[in-house]
């Protein structure tokens, strides 16, 4: 029946065409949008799902990934064409409460049961996340399992990461960070080599809307939704469940995905209406959408709802009020969920020693803004230098320059760290005001003498 539909379309076209409705640019665009619509039947699904965190305190990352594998599964989803990337530290840690169990919330059903963890531990790193995006096995590192995204051009992409971010840079567990200019080139060169029909990116983690702004073609197929705009932080979730020193989930991550679990196949949502609902959910930050915003009217269910014939789409996620987001933990920034996990581990052991780490780790925040000020104060000529924001265009000008600021302060004042990855935009800024490595060098190696960095937890 679809191909009849189909059939029935194109014959409509062609009639519009010959009698000269579709011989301008109008036209030009109604073809290419014509021969864009994807059918149901046609090509694979295809899911790459990454958690760029470590640590029991960041517990939320892969409950937020181990979540979407389900829904990828149960979207119909084949485990040969799902990567999933988590450091897999969690279940059995001695601190979690259930083990050989991850909840996403409250109360909620083990998401860890079946996840195939594709690239853990130290695999879990940027150059292998690369090699998987772009389907080259050739390029991958360690002893992960081996799958890639293997797609072709009538395929359907889904990448979904959650974890921290600064601006300009997504983190990794092991290794440098992701920058933003590798992500888009990667997609970029992924497009060109005709391995995608479209491709549909969710980004949780702070500052994200400044990884594609300025960045992200609108014409490439490629459809991006962040947990954030390009200067605030994105929010974690579920932080005051009994038993759990951790919060359980992050709110852009659980507002999605908590509307896709009742979804019956068939539901003809589009990436739009998900969109609506997601941003009414996540009340703390902005979610926005950036690339090829055509994509907005295609069904969900071609990346990851479960197909099936059509039915009005009438499941809506709840939109909770500031009190109920209290009660449930909702208004956790991502940078200080680190300190909330500190703090209830002390609470819970009322011992020296958790109390001394929260202590170091406040103390370590506190030098590494400190130094960066003095950095800043040497370097830049304002404040308003340091904290400019450029609209519509990517943070910096050159990204090798950011990554030999962040390499240079990093050998002289330690690492930033998913705290001091906010920094960035100082050190992308004093790369647009043309100074370089040299200038860092010379200013970090005073003002890291003055407060030498801690170790922290």
């Amino acid at each position: 029946m679809g191909t009849v539909v189909c059939l029935l379309g194109l014959l409509m076209l062609m009639q519009e065409v010959k009698g000269g409705q579709g011989l301008g640019n109008d036209g030009g665009d109604l073809w290419q949008e014509f021969l864009r619509l994807p059918t149901e039947n046609g090509g694979t699904k295809w899911a790459l799902l990454i958690a760029g965190s470590s640590g029991y305190d960041n517990y939320r990352h892969q409950a937020d990934v181990c979540h979407a594998y389900q829904i990828m599964k149960k979207g119909g989803l084949k485990d040969q064409n799902i990567v999933v990337m988590m450091y897999d530290d969690i279940a059995y840690n001695p601190k979690n409460p259930r083990k050989g169990v991850i909840i996403n919330k409250p109360n909620g059903g083990n998401v860890y049961a079946g996840v195939p963890k594709d690239y853990k531990g130290k695999d879990v790193n940027k150059n292998n996340f690369l090699a998987v995006l772009l389907g080259k096995k050739s390029a991958l590192t360690g002893a992960g399992s081996g799958k890639v995204i293997s797609s072709g051009p009538n395929d359907h992409v889904f990448v979904y990461y959650s974890d921290h971010g600064g601006p300009g840079v997504l983190s990794m567990p092991s290794g440098e960070g992701l920058y933003a200019n590798e992500l888009v080139q990667a997609l970029k060169k992924k497009r060109a080599g005709g391995a995608f029909l479209n491709l549909v990116v969710y980004l949780e983690a702070c500052e994200s809307g400044s990884i594609f702004e300025g960045l992200l073609p609108s014409n490439i197929g490629v459809y991006a939704m962040t947990a954030s705009n390009k200067t605030e932080s994105s929010w974690a979730t579920y932080c005051n469940t009994p038993g759990y020193t951790t919060c359980l989930g992050d709110l852009f991550s659980v507002a999605w995905m908590e509307d896709a679990d009742p979804r019956r196949p068939g539901d003809r949502q589009t990436l739009a209406q998900l969109y609506t609902i997601v941003k009414k959910r996540t009340t703390r930050s902005q979610v926005k959408l950036y690339g090829d915003l055509r994509l907005a009217s295609q069904p969900v269910s071609l990346y990851y709802l479960p197909p099936g014939p059509g039915i009005t789409s009438t499941a809506s996620g709840a939109i909770l009020t500031d009190d109920e987001e209290g009660r449930r933990g909702g208004g956790v920034d991502q940078r200080d969920a680190g300190l909330v996990y500190l703090w209830r581990e002390y609470y819970e052991e009322k011992s020296v020693e958790a109390w001394e780490r929260l202590l170091r780790e406040m103390e370590r925040r506190s030098r590494l803004d400190t130094s960066v000020d003095l950095i800043v104060g040497d370097l830049l000529s304002s404040k308003a230098q340091l904290l400019q924001v450029r609209a519509g265009q990517p943070l910096v000008d050159d990204w090798d320059c950011l990554k030999s600021m962040v390499r240079t302060f990093e050998a002289h004042c330690g690492p930033l760290g998913q705290y001091g990855m906010k920094h960035t935009r100082a050190f992308a800024n004093m790369c647009n005001a043309a100074l370089d490595h040299h200038h860092m060098a010379k200013a970090a190696s005073k003002a890291c003498t003055m407060h030498p960095p801690l170790i922290t937890y």
